[in-house]
């Protein structure tokens, strides 16, 4: 389900102009509006004309805390309008243009583009740059989407459990600064309030079935499989009972020693139930994981950049074994396995089912840069012949050019991936908020 968001809607005119049938056109789109799913309207129903108006707009819309506006262009109108929208609501703009109608004795009856042109250069010219142009008959449901990103962001609980992994200083953050671009506080918790948190133990046979009906258990022991349910509880309680949207968790190397086994598979059945968690204290993963969901992407996991064949022209997308159980490829044999920590590491082992997959990395380089990377890539088929969960993936460009991108951009070796094209979305929230994007 994607991310609720309230939209603000005005439609300006001029009287000059056919504002009668632009009226008519208005009230269509309204109904239209309304099926869009996940979206609280706030419609100011009839023209919006004068100065005065635009201003009663303005504050009414200010009022029901919108995270949008859209202003339609009924007719080419008054230049003063869209800057006193703005003046007072101070939100992305979707500026949406008509199409021409049909002379009627030699007279242009909307004019409806000129009035874009007009707005967008009051606009531009006044340093506001969060707006966004559509001409036609249908609204441009990726800036929604983008409004859902910026709305996710800001309202999501974030934490951190532990801290980043040991010596993985390229996951960091500015927490201040990250405060002042997206609005998110994160929350910092010890790994040992994990390990302490009280579970309604009535639950583990349950989970501990669950485990076995999913998973070829045959390479762990009775404890182990045991550990795996109680976390999966563990995890689910803690982030319920602090309200948490995601978790980063500092999975290695204390977690197996101290606890028992890691947490990968514990991580990789939570995610397949909608829950948001990350490996190896990476808050932007978390986020870049927050941000696919916002937009209606289900299960995203996060995975590393791993291995190029630039022969064969693939890359094979792998980590430890955390991806959501859920992706596995209905093939091969899902299993847990202990091939690390000192056999401790209780993991997943799968190869993800073949589709067409879309990337994201939100990234950050000191002192004061954020970079989006987007990549459109499908997995296909292959053997499972490695420990781990992991997708062979073929890209629409080179994978010498894709990797040639994320390292001489300096991208983090996490990406967040999922099923289906979830791209255009976030090149619109990148220019809505000024960072740049990589493609």
């Amino acid at each position: 389900m994607k991310q609720e968001i309230r939209i603000g809607v005005v439609c300006i005119a001029r009287k000059t102009f056919d504002f009668e049938v632009a009226f008519e056109i208005y009230q269509d789109i309204q109904v239209k509006l309304k099926s869009i799913e996940n979206i609280n309207w706030e419609i100011i129903p009839e023209l919006v004309i004068e100065i005065e108006e635009a201003q009663n707009a303005a504050h009414h819309l200010a009022s029901k805390q919108i995270d949008g506006l859209i202003c339609i262009s009924g007719t080419f109108a008054l230049g003063h309008l869209i800057l006193e929208l703005n003046k007072v609501i101070n939100r992305p703009i979707l500026l949406w243009g008509l199409y021409e109608l049909p002379y009627d004795g030699g007279k242009i009856r909307l004019n409806s583009v000129c009035g874009i042109n007009l707005n967008a250069s009051n606009l531009y010219k006044a340093g506001i740059r969060n707006y966004h142009v559509v001409i036609g008959d249908e609204i441009d449901e990726d800036w929604l989407d983008a409004i859902r990103i910026i709305k996710a962001f800001s309202s999501s609980h974030v934490g951190i459990i532990g801290s980043r992994a040991h010596g993985f200083f390229n996951l960091d953050v500015d927490e201040l600064d990250l405060y002042k671009h997206l609005g998110i506080l994160i929350e910092y918790y010890q790994l040992s309030d994990v390990f302490n948190q009280i579970i309604d133990y009535h639950k583990l046979p349950e989970r501990k079935t669950q485990i076995e009906t999913i998973f070829d258990i045959s390479g762990v022991n009775t404890s182990q499989v045991e550990k795996v349910a109680e976390l999966v509880i563990k995890f689910e309680t803690f982030m319920k009972e602090n309200n948490l949207n995601s978790i980063a968790v500092r999975c290695w190397p204390e977690f197996a020693q101290k606890f028992g086994i890691s947490p990968c598979a514990a991580m990789s059945i939570l995610q397949a139930e909608g829950k948001i968690l990350t490996c190896e204290g990476d808050i932007l993963g978390s986020l870049s994981m927050l941000a696919h969901k916002a937009i209606g992407a289900e299960t995203p996991f996060l995975a590393d950049f791993s291995q190029v064949n630039f022969e064969e022209n693939y890359g094979l997308l792998w980590h430890c074994g955390v991806a959501a159980c859920n992706l596995w490829d209905g093939k091969c044999i899902r299993s847990l396995d202990t091939y690390f920590a000192g056999g401790k590491g209780v993991t997943a082992d799968f190869v993800m089912k073949p589709g067409e997959l879309s990337l994201l990395r939100i990234d950050y380089a000191p002192p004061d840069e954020y970079r989006i990377f987007v990549q459109k890539g499908e997995a296909i088929f292959m053997e499972k012949e490695l420990k781990g969960t992991y997708a062979k993936v073929v890209f629409q460009e080179k994978i010498r050019d894709v990797l040639h991108k994320i390292i001489h951009n300096g991208i983090a070796h996490h990406i967040s991936v999922v099923y289906g094209d979830f791209i255009k979305p976030f090149e619109m929230f990148s220019k809505i908020i000024g960072w740049k994007i990589i493609k």
